[in-house]
């Protein structure tokens, strides 16, 4: 791969460099004064407060005012930068996106701003790559890179959020086009796995945007910022993960609207992140609703940070793949993580079910990390393809004949606690399949009520500890 965009250019870009480092993953360097409201949590762990910006007495700026124009990207994607640089330079402020369809192109927030959609407006994302361009640091399936950027990007920032009931769209003209896998791309895969996993070469110089390479940027992406609020937002499609919060500490995502059904669309992906909570969220998804993950492999070691105290409650589930994932990107570790009151609703029998699990961990023998302290409550569902939990420790997909075991570490898991589980009709109640060289430890599947099982209702390989009082009706 040729080496990436320079500093200066990032700087060019207005996308700030804090060091790599996972020590200094949660120090945004600016001084605000913007107020914040703390959230707090019920969890079966000491689940801290959540401090998030409070933006009610900060002054708005309207993106016309600025030179907005709807249906002209060149003037509403100036105009939006603009005001954000002018509520960031008033000590904090509001950018308002008024009722209409405003095409832009990415939008970078910056400390202490709120980028609020109103009610009947909709910002309409440009489908040409080129948009993206320059390259800003990112991350691509838990390997960190320089790539196309977000469609929404904060990075480094505080006090930043994201609001509004009117909606975030994406045109997926050119990204369905790039859904494919053909040998350029996979080529890439393996050139970026092997600068972050075998040769160490540093984060700048990962420059995936030449070529062929077509990784898929996200749609909203807060890497290494803190006090994060995300609220009311309606979104619809995505090149690629929805919303991703990477290597952020105090995240709230509450009363979210998210139908997005392309490759990779999984609804929200905590990475390496701490403190976040999961709201009241509808998810109607192309892959996992919720995906807490830590990062991958040797990339992730240097980083050292795990995921840690993530609660998603209160939340329906239309469509998706998992509820709720865990990796298989964990090579930072995830603990403490509480699922409740979330319900998957698959009403229409006439559309086969796209639930495979309500819960499900999965790793492999290059992880490492660890998975331990994860808790479900009080969630049902109708129809599921696969059942209400399962581990699995060799899920490698594409990658098990891409590249090498470089390096073989086992993740240990341990803490897995299910109840208050209600399932009309699934393949199965539990599949733990743990390493002989390291079993699972401490599963615990109470008050759990299938009606219906079309397979076996519990296999287990590798299980130390396992206290299943699961109730299978014929």
């Amino acid at each position: 791969m040729p080496s990436s965009l320079s500093r200066r250019a990032l700087l060019r870009a207005g996308v700030a460099m804090p060091v790599l480092a996972g020590c200094q993953a949660f120090v945004p360097k600016h001084a605000g004064t913007l107020p914040r409201s703390e959230v707090r949590v019920d969890a079966p762990f000491a689940m801290p407060a959540i401090a998030v910006p409070d933006f009610s007495n900060a002054p708005h700026f309207d993106i016309v005012a600025f030179g907005a124009a709807p249906g002209d990207q060149a003037k509403t994607g100036t105009a939006l930068a603009r005001a954000i640089a002018a509520a960031h330079a008033a000590g904090g402020g509001v950018v308002v996106v008024p009722p209409g369809t405003w095409p832009t192109g990415p939008i970078h927030l910056k400390s202490h701003v709120a980028l609020h959609v109103e009610e009947g407006a909709t910002l309409l994302f440009s489908p040409d790559p080129r948009d993206y361009l320059p390259a800003v640091p990112t991350s691509w399936e838990g390997l960190e890179c320089m790539n196309y950027s977000p469609l929404v990007y904060a990075y480094g920032c505080e006090n930043v959020a994201v609001t509004g009931r009117g909606t975030l769209r994406a045109r997926l003209d050119a990204w369905k086009q790039w859904y494919a896998r053909p040998k350029a791309h996979m080529d890439a895969l393996v050139a970026l796995y092997n600068m972050a996993c075998r040769d160490g070469v540093p984060v700048e110089r990962r420059d995936m945007t030449a070529g062929q390479a077509n990784l898929r940027p996200h749609f909203i992406q807060f890497n290494r910022c803190r006090h994060v609020l995300v609220e009311d937002i309606h979104i619809v499609d995505s090149p690629f993960w929805v919303l991703h919060p990477y290597l952020c500490r105090d995240v709230v995502i509450r009363r979210v609207d998210i139908a997005a059904h392309g490759h990779n669309n999984d609804g929200v992906d905590p990475e390496m992140s701490q403190n976040v909570l999961i709201d009241q969220c509808t998810f109607d998804q192309g892959d996992d609703a919720v995906s807490v993950k830590s990062g991958r492999d040797r990339d992730a070691w240097r980083i050292g940070v795990p995921a840690r105290n993530i609660v998603m409650r209160r939340c329906r589930i239309k469509n998706g793949h998992q509820l709720m994932a865990i990796g298989s990107e964990l090579s930072g570790g995830v603990e403490n993580v509480f699922v409740d009151d979330c319900h998957f609703d698959h009403a229409d029998s006439s559309v086969p079910s796209t639930i495979n699990n309500l819960l499900y961990v999965k790793t492999n023998e290059r992880r490492g990390g660890y998975v331990r302290n994860i808790h479900m409550t009080n969630v049902s569902a109708t129809r599921i393809k696969g059942g209400v939990l399962a581990v699995e420790t060799d899920v490698l997909y594409q990658w098990k004949t891409l590249v090498p075991t470089l390096e073989r570490r086992l993740t240990p898991i341990e803490g897995l606690f299910v109840a208050g589980i209600r399932v009309e009709d699934a393949g199965f109640v539990c599949l733990v399949k743990g390493e002989a060289e390291l079993p699972v430890r401490a599963v615990h599947v109470r008050d759990v009520a299938v009606r219906t099982v079309r397979g076996t209702p519990v296999v287990t390989e590798h299980v130390v500890g396992f206290d299943n009082r699961a109730d299978v009706r014929a």
